[in-house]
């Protein structure tokens, strides 16, 4: 599969409760600002009119999709990539990074109805280092970092360990700026493709050389690469890329503007979780090229920690492309709370292929594995059963393949 990264954040994001500090959203906060370092302004804006609501982040379980928390309905989704080619549902996988537009949220039972998914993936392309101790790799030039919430499809056995030089694969996941790194969200196996995809900061451009690089990677456009944006140093971009290079840099056939956020108009409800890719104060920054406009915000942490490549969920609306803050939530990379509790995945769904001998069973495209120390609530290991329906947490295994079930529980039909 080949799509766009979206939102840039630190990990694949737990499948968190709703927070209670959770705000409703204010009427009447301040006015968009035209770009990320605007100053003051009058707050004589009347609020946004829409009433639908938009949220940007990894994919932490199914039933239907499960994003920062929110349990979204997606049967009538329209589910899409970012060339706007439809998809089924199913295309969706843990771990993705999407852009999802529903209908206002319950935050109290933490619900909503979607009606677009758009998803996609920072880098499609070669793998040219592994370094499994270190747990980075890189790929077209690209540095990338795994952490134990990366999700790698199954067909890596061993995880980081199972990939190898030269191996095309697809990383989702979010840029962090401060370690000039991909975080990796999840990382896939490709078996071939027509076209690289890459997405990142655009810089040392040559314009005499008809050149520029993304990372390591060296970039050459010519007469026939379909520009779709400006080029200049610091812009996002998204690069659709020919296969063999040419004396060493790699031929780009087309060039788009790369930052988040939908272009279909506001949103009266917005909820984003990723890392911050652009800085001017704590006021005014951005999240992969979303702007956001916090001088209204409350900083449940307070402002000190938001700075450049800081994990952040931002709450607020989004108008004319700006996303206004109501709250700024610095997430704790290294609070494991949750991580201990099991608490990183959630699935909803039908067992199938039940092995009671490995003591494991598909979900969603996701084999789940469970032992002793499973907790079962309103069935037993004994009553387990392929058609059954059953919601699962857990964490990931080691190499990043299986889900660690710590809770198994019966749900109806």
């Amino acid at each position: 599969m080949s799509f766009l990264p979206l939102l840039h954040s630190a990990d694949a994001g737990a499948a968190r409760r709703v927070r209670p500090w959770r705000l409703p959203l204010a009427a009447g906060l301040l006015a968009a600002l035209a770009a990320c370092g605007g100053g003051g302004g009058d707050a004589t804006d009347p609020p946004v009119a829409a009433t639908t609501s938009y949220t940007a982040g990894a994919i932490t379980g199914f039933g239907s999709v499960i994003v920062n928390g929110v349990r979204f309905d997606d049967s009538a989704a329209t589910v899409e990539d970012d060339d706007g080619v439809r998809h089924g549902a199913d295309d969706l996988r843990l771990g993705v990074q999407v852009e999802v537009v529903a209908s206002s949220i319950d935050r109290v039972a933490g619900t909503g109805v979607a009606t677009l998914i758009r998803f996609g993936s920072e880098i499609k392309g070669p793998v040219e280092s592994v370094d499994v101790a270190a747990g980075r790799l890189t790929v077209l030039g690209q540095a990338v970092m795994v952490t134990p919430r990366t999700v790698f499809d199954d067909s890596l056995a061993g995880g980081l360990a199972g990939v190898a030089l030269d191996a095309l694969v697809e990383v989702h996941g979010q840029y962090d700026a401060a370690q000039a790194a991909v975080v990796a969200t999840r990382i896939e196996a490709e078996d071939s493709t027509s076209a690289y995809r890459l997405r990142g900061e655009l810089q040392a451009l040559d314009t005499a050389a008809r050149t520029f690089r993304i990372g390591e990677a060296l970039i050459r456009y010519d007469d026939a690469t379909r520009l779709d944006t400006a080029l200049a140093n610091g812009a996002r971009v998204k690069l659709r890329l020919q296969t063999t290079p040419v004396d060493g840099a790699w031929l780009a056939t087309r060039v788009q503007g790369g930052r988040s956020g939908l272009d279909d108009g506001d949103h009266a409800e917005a909820e984003v979780t990723g890392r911050i890719t652009a800085w001017t104060s704590a006021t005014a920054f951005s999240v992969d090229g979303l702007h956001v406009d916090a001088r209204s915000a409350t900083f449940r942490e307070g402002p000190a920690g938001v700075v450049l490549g800081a994990l952040v969920e931002v709450e607020g609306r989004i108008e004319n492309g700006v996303l206004i803050a109501s709250q700024v939530h610095l997430e704790d990379e290294d609070d494991e709370d949750e991580h201990e509790r099991g608490e990183d995945y959630e699935l909803h769904g039908t067992v199938t292929g039940l092995d009671t001998a490995a003591r494991q069973f598909s979900l969603r495209g996701l084999t789940v594995r469970y032992s002793d120390g499973t907790v079962w609530r309103d069935l037993s290991e004994a009553q387990l059963a392929d058609g059954l329906q059953v919601e699962v947490k857990g964490n990931l295994s080691a190499d990043g393949t299986v889900l660690e079930a710590t809770r198994v529980s019966a749900e109806d039909d």
